[in-house]
């Protein structure tokens, strides 16, 4: 072996090079979580900081205008409720004055509302009693057909009624002048029943207690049947006095009967009628009477006597 010495390996003592960052794919990510606060709000804060929190003045002269604001705010605030402790007991007074004169008036609506019914009573004795004097021999007859005397006798009685399907609508029963299929009564209906009664031989007739006479009117309103101006709400009773089982076959084997058996047959209109023994109906609760009277003597043209109507009450 030769003499040369051997010399021992360089171990480097430079540092190792740093490991990549797990996450190093991640980059925007990252950046986003370690500056979630933009630059901005970073240097407001800091600003803020400097200045300290408190954003009440620090001048005299601006202390001085905000204890002056203050101070106006807490006048204003203690004379509106002071006003409004004045006022009170004002508002509360004049609150139960008015509350006591709605209730006069109302008091007083009530009597004049019992005034009218006894005068519209004394009016309607007064007018019986008239025709029961001036009519003769015929003033029973004539209080009859005027429905100025309560009537009783064997006589029908006729239920209609809307069918069982009917709705209510706001245009009314059967507006149309034809048959619809709603199955409601409208008062074209009840004034062909009345009418084919009076026909068949009925002395006095009434509808759900409310008498009729030469003069009544049968209307409609909405969903409702006026008699008399006064509304009815089905079923539709009537009465009518006369021979029942006789004014029953006339009745129904009329036009107007033949007319209530289709709306039954066809629209699903209830109907029932029954002869009765004895039925009440009450007299009207208004009568007019109305008379004419020829003028003696009076000739129009062309030789044709004429005469004039004279209308009133008795």
């Amino acid at each position: 072996m030769c003499g040369m010495s051997q010399e021992p390996p360089v171990r480097s003592t430079a540092s190792p090079s740093p490991r990549p960052r797990l996450d190093a794919s991640m980059s925007l990510l990252t950046n986003v979580m370690d500056h979630s606060l933009d630059d901005g709000y970073a240097e407001a804060a800091a600003r803020r900081g400097e200045t300290g929190r408190s954003r009440l003045p620090r001048t005299l002269r601006a202390k001085l205008g905000l204890a002056l604001g203050l101070v106006l705010v807490a006048v204003v605030v203690t004379i509106g409720a002071a006003e409004a402790r004045i006022s009170a007991p004002t508002l509360a007074k004049e609150r139960e004055e008015l509350i006591d004169r709605i209730e006069r008036g109302n008091a007083d609506a009530d009597e004049l509302t019992e005034n009218v019914d006894e005068l519209r009573d004394e009016v309607g004795e007064k007018q019986r009693q008239a025709l029961e004097k001036h009519g003769g021999d015929k003033g029973e007859l004539v209080a009859l057909l005027s429905g100025a005397t309560e009537v009783t006798g064997p006589g029908l009685k006729l239920v209609v009624n809307d069918a069982k399907h009917a709705e209510s609508n706001g245009g009314g029963p059967r507006e149309r002048s034809d048959f619809s299929d709603t199955g409601r009564v409208r008062d074209h209906d009840m004034q062909r029943v009345i009418n084919g009664l009076w026909e068949a031989g009925a002395e006095a007739v009434s509808i759900n207690g409310q008498r009729l006479t030469a003069l009544s009117a049968i209307r409609a309103a909405g969903d409702a049947i006026l008699v008399d101006n006064k509304p009815l709400a089905p079923p539709y009773t009537v009465l009518a006095v006369g021979d029942g089982q006789r004014l029953s076959t006339r009745f129904q084997d009329s036009a107007d009967g033949q007319y209530l058996h289709v709306l039954k047959e066809n629209y699903d209109i209830r109907t029932s009628i029954t002869a009765q023994d004895t039925v009440r109906l009450p007299a009207a609760p208004s009568l007019i009477v109305r008379t004419a009277e020829p003028i003696a003597g009076g000739a129009g043209k062309g030789g044709a006597e004429t005469a004039d109507t004279g209308k009133g009450t008795s």
